[in-house]
């Protein structure tokens, strides 16, 4: 299915001029530099491709023919068609050791035999005459002393190639060669052909899968181990689950474009790479991206991103298919190969409704000030230490992935993760208390607890003790703050952590503080009011103070505590509102 669907979106990509993937025998590579020859094979100078994009360099990217895979102690054996890394194109060794000098040397020969291997009629255009004179004249020599060589040389594997002096592209992408590559595509591997289980026509077998690069590393999506116990009916290596040389090329390019630099259909979440798209162009890709990943170049694509939704599948929207099938992997580096995390396909409008439920679950009143960031980003942050995505955790980032996807439960850790960031700051932010509200919330209806649902703002009619104690620490904080203005360290920096684990310890002696507070206020109709709330709130006690609250209730107390911040400052700002229409 994985597969399928992979080799669906390759057509899809082929199939549209614009779309710029490669073709089948061809990738896009980055090439930091390019060595220049004249039409005698002359050596002219190195070229640095790179451009400064942010802090880093980025090499430019060519379409070269297809790397092919080099394993075992003969590897050196297979080079690249024109192009290659430093050993191959110029023999210089990754360190001064005997051992990877002659290692060097021997890939450097190989390089030389791939060309000169070539048929006559690809070895008489005058790019790739240029470089077999390049050779046999000696001129790579030159390279060492060129200007931009150290350049090169303190790049590990620094890909080169070569451009003939007036040219545009490397000689790799002239026409005589890529109809070279192109008249061998679909060649049979080791003269074995079977039925593709992707296409489910017969044609060469795969033997061995492309690499897909991943977190700054490379591995397979799929290989088999030559001689192992997955080998049958006399069959080995690949051939016991044959793939054609075409499906696996559209797959691998498929994987490889999802996942290249700045992807808009790809989100990395701790460990977890995420990619998605759909059957056929949709704004829905778009979309997913926005919400689930981050832009600075872009911090309000998330809130585009919702309104599209919400107004968008099934309603007419115009650029959202709803009936279209979508696709989401999740991947994750193993020892060997490429593990995949969890695989969820469904229509659009499946997804999209997943996804308002999650947005809808965290969905919490907010001040006018506040944007209403929701994006996966924000989420995390809410959680992690000094507000920095790494230092949430790996597994806990992408569990959570999954569930904003397929409308699961959230994990547990989350809940805990972010009551130790509120109990760390002294702090209930507006994306931590919908945190927990979704949390809360949606583990009720799955697991039908019975439990009141949380309401987006405060609910009088809660009267969960944890929920109960929020409100009325919240109360009693700001009765505190009216009491003695610009107080530096109110009672929620001194008590917070007790009030909200361990409620008995705590609340006895704030209440009596409160009275304390409460006669310093000099406008008696404001201590009024002030009683009036703190009835409203001890009417919800149907027992004793509770001596210490589960992780659990000491959400509901975060939840209640957020509620009534946020509703006094409602009620301040629609007074203000009041104060300048009677002016």
């Amino acid at each position: 299915m994985i597969l399928q669907a992979l080799y669906d979106y390759y057509q899809r990509k082929a199939a549209d001029p614009d779309s710029g993937i490669a073709p089948e025998g061809f990738e896009w590579k980055e090439i930091p530099f390019v060595i220049v020859i004249d039409r005698n094979g002359n050596f002219i100078s190195l070229e640095d491709t790179r451009e400064v994009d942010g802090k880093k360099k980025k090499a430019k990217r060519y379409l070269v023919p297809k790397s092919v895979v080099r394993t075992g102690p003969n590897g050196w054996k297979t080079s690249f068609l024109l192009w290659d890394h430093y050993g191959y194109v110029a023999g210089h060794a990754r360190s001064e050791s005997e051992k990877d000098r002659a290692m060097a040397e021997k890939q450097m020969s190989s390089f030389i035999g791939r060309i000169q291997e070539l048929p006559a009629d690809v070895k008489a255009d005058e790019g790739v005459t240029a470089v077999i004179l390049f050779y046999e004249n000696g001129e790579y020599e030159k390279l060492t002393g060129s200007e931009n060589w150290d350049e090169c040389a303190t790049i590990i594997g620094c890909t080169m190639s070569f451009r003939l002096d007036g040219d545009v592209d490397p000689v790799p992408c002239r026409d005589a060669v890529s109809m070279y590559v192109e008249a061998r595509v679909g060649a049979h591997a080791d003269g074995v052909t079977g039925l593709c289980m992707v296409t489910g026509k017969t044609a060469a077998i795969a033997r061995i899968h492309s690499d897909t690069p991943i977190n700054r590393d490379s591995k397979k999506f799929i290989s088999f181990q030559k001689n192992s116990g997955y080998d049958s009916y006399g069959k080995e290596q690949a051939f016991n689950a044959p793939i054609s040389k075409s499906a696996e090329f559209a797959y691998t390019t498929a994987l490889n474009t999802l996942l290249a630099k700045g992807s808009k259909n790809k989100v990395q979440v701790g460990d977890t790479t995420t990619i998605f798209w759909a059957q056929k162009k949709d704004v829905f890709e778009e979309i997913v991206f926005a919400l689930i990943g981050y832009s600075k170049d872009d911090p309000d694509a998330d809130l585009r991103a919702l309104k599209i939704m919400y107004q968008g599948v099934g309603n007419d929207h115009d650029e959202m298919d709803s009936d279209t099938r979508f696709f989401v992997l999740g991947l994750a580096p193993n020892s060997a190969r490429i593990s995949v995390r969890f695989w969820h396909t469904g229509t659009i409008g499946e997804f999209a409704g997943t996804l308002r439920r999650h947005f809808d679950d965290l969905d919490i009143i907010r001040s006018k000030k506040d944007a209403g960031h929701y994006s996966m980003f924000w989420i995390l942050s809410a959680m992690a230490h000094e507000g920095k995505v790494d230092n949430v955790p790996s597994n806990l980032a992408g569990q959570i992935c999954q569930s904003v996807i397929t409308g699961s439960v959230y994990p547990a850790t989350m809940l805990q993760q972010t009551i130790r960031r509120i109990r760390a700051t002294q702090e209930v932010t507006r994306v931590q208390a919908g945190i927990l509200k979704a949390y809360l919330n949606r583990f009720s209806k799955i697991h039908n607890t019975q439990a009141q649902e949380i309401t987006v703002a405060l609910d009088p009619t809660n009267n969960n003790p944890g929920y109960r104690l929020g409100r009325l620490f919240a109360v009693l904080e700001k009765i505190q703050e009216e009491a003695i203005p610009r107080i530096n360290t109110t009672i929620r920096d001194r008590y917070y952590g007790a009030a909200c684990s361990a409620p008995v310890t705590v609340f006895p002696q704030l209440l009596k503080l409160k009275n304390h507070h409460l006669l310093k206020l000099e406008n008696s109709t404001r201590r009024l009011n002030f009683e009036r709330v703190l009835t409203g709130v001890f009417d919800g006690f149907d027992t004793e103070m509770p001596s210490h609250l589960s992780m659990e209730d000491q959400a509901r107390f975060a939840i209640g505590y957020y509620h009534q911040r946020q509703d006094f400052f409602k009620k301040r700002d629609s007074n203000n509102n009041n104060d300048n229409q009677k002016e």
